[in-house]
This record gives structure tokens, sequence and C-alpha cells, in this order.
């Protein structure tokens, strides 16, 4: 990695989607980046990356585990971080009675417990300098009772929570702190989560390269929070003066398993034929 005066960024989950994206931006816009995924793919974004005039370090790690996070903390070897980009997330769908634990607990450690260790082991490291920025990628389906994506939209609800909170306690310590909240966008997830049968899963979706751009500059201007594309921003504007059951009866429509007009397989082969 390079050791000149670029300043440095850390991005989570940036072999794919958003994360990649983001990647893409800080490279651009002057950072050096260490990026992390837990997928062999890594290495292909980081060629990428460094075409881009970036020096970069990947780190294949499963940011799960606190193991997988000091794996990453361990590759900054004492170099500063100006930015900590917290994307990786993973999603997961059909009902919660017939979801294996091990996936749930999977998403819960990868969203929500070692997101949060690792903003708070880089953090201190900002709060010692008096600088730094962090973006934290929520998602608008933290407004909304995700039924049959019970444990990702809870996940998401707490991300969001808690970045609001967190800029309160930093705001007079030189840091800040900005919730990215996008709505359904173009990438792997949907797949992973394994919803490509549902309506949600089959819809049109914004480009993740947009999203991660809009997300970007919020990030740079310190803003608190931002909605991406204008159908997300009413989408949330109606989440919050909408009774809970009612938002969990209208998310059943788009997200049970067979909602979707083909199926899964058949949307899985017209994706990647658009790719």
């Amino acid at each position: 990695m390079s050791q000149a005066q670029r300043p440095l960024a850390i991005v989570t989950g940036a072999s794919t989607g958003i994360g990649r994206e983001l990647a893409k931006v800080c490279a651009r816009e002057g950072f050096d980046l260490l990026i992390s995924a837990d997928e062999p793919e890594i290495e292909a974004a980081a060629q990428e990356l460094r075409g881009l005039g970036a020096g970069v370090e990947a780190v294949q790690a499963d940011l799960a585990t606190t193991e997988g996070v000091d794996k990453l903390l361990a590759a900054l070897r004492g170099r500063p971080v100006e930015a900590l980009l917290a994307n990786a997330g993973r999603g997961l769908g059909k009902g919660f009675l017939d979801q294996d634990w091990q996936a749930v607990r999977h998403v819960i450690d990868t969203n929500v417990t070692g997101t949060l260790y690792l903003i708070q082991q880089v953090g201190r490291g900002m709060r010692a300098r008096g600088q730094g920025r962090i973006l934290i990628t929520g998602s608008i389906a933290g407004f909304i009772p995700g039924t049959y994506q019970a444990v990702y939209n809870a996940s998401k609800s707490f991300l969001d929570s808690f970045s609001f909170a967190l800029r309160q306690e930093v705001q007079d310590q030189g840091i800040t702190v900005t919730c990215l909240m996008p709505g359904a966008t173009e990438t792997e997830f949907f797949e992973r989560a394994e919803l490509m049968d549902t309506k949600i899963g089959q819809s049109k979706k914004d480009d993740p390269a947009d999203v991660a751009e809009t997300g970007f500059k919020a990030m740079m201007r310190g803003e608190g929070d931002v909605v991406t594309g204008w159908r997300n921003k009413l989408q949330t504007a109606i989440a919050s003066v909408t009774p809970a059951g009612m938002l969990a009866e209208q998310h059943r429509k788009t997200a049970a398993p067979g909602t979707g007009s083909k199926p899964a397989a058949e949307a899985i082969r017209e994706k990647d034929m658009e790719r």
C-alpha cells in the first residue's frame, strides 16, 4: 500500500455491489484503500482499484467474527484511517421459523456485531487524532418491519438508529457519522438472500454506482444521513406515518416466497444475461 500523503479509507464488503462502487469513488477522489470481503473476488476488486491510481491492500476475512475484524485492523500497521465506509452486510429471505439458525446468526454478526466492533476500534483512533469520517450503510429497510426478511430489516433498523446516536456522541470530537440508506439496489444481495422468486427480487432496482456516489458525497459533506432516489425518499416519508402492522403486511406482499412473476431460476438466468 502506498505510504504517500494520500488519505486512507477502509471499505468493507468491497468485492461487489455498493461496496465495490464506494471503493471506486474513494480511489477516484484521492484515497488509498484497505478493502475487505469474505470472498476471493476481493483480489479482483483490488486490481481494478489499483488501475484508478490508488494504493490498495485487500484482506479476505469474515467480518462477522472478531478474528476477521482483527485481521483487517492488523493490515493497517498503524496507518491512520481518514474514512471508514462500513458497508459489509448479509441478507436472508423466507420465514424466520424456516431459516437455518447459523444463517440467521451470520446476518446479525455481519450486519451488527462485526460492524460495531470495527467502528469502535477505528473510531477510537479517529478520536485520538481529532478527525475522521464514518459512513455506515444502513437501509430504508430499517423503516419497515420486514416480513420474510425479518432479521435483515431489524439489523438495518439497528444500524440506522445506531448511526444517528453515534453521530451525536462524536460531533464535538472531529468525527462525522453519515448513514447511507439505499433502497433495493442492483447487486448480488437478492440472489444470496434467496429472494429471486419474490416480487422485490424481480423488481427494477437502483444502480449501485449512483448509490455509492450519493453516499460518498454525503459523507464528505458531513451529512447525518442520505436516502438515495426520490422513490425511496417517498417510501420513507410514508413509512414514518404508517402503522407498523400495515407496513409489515405490505412487505409480505413483495417478499413472500413465490410472489414474483417467474421462478427464481428463470429470474437469475435473465439477470446473468443482462450482466
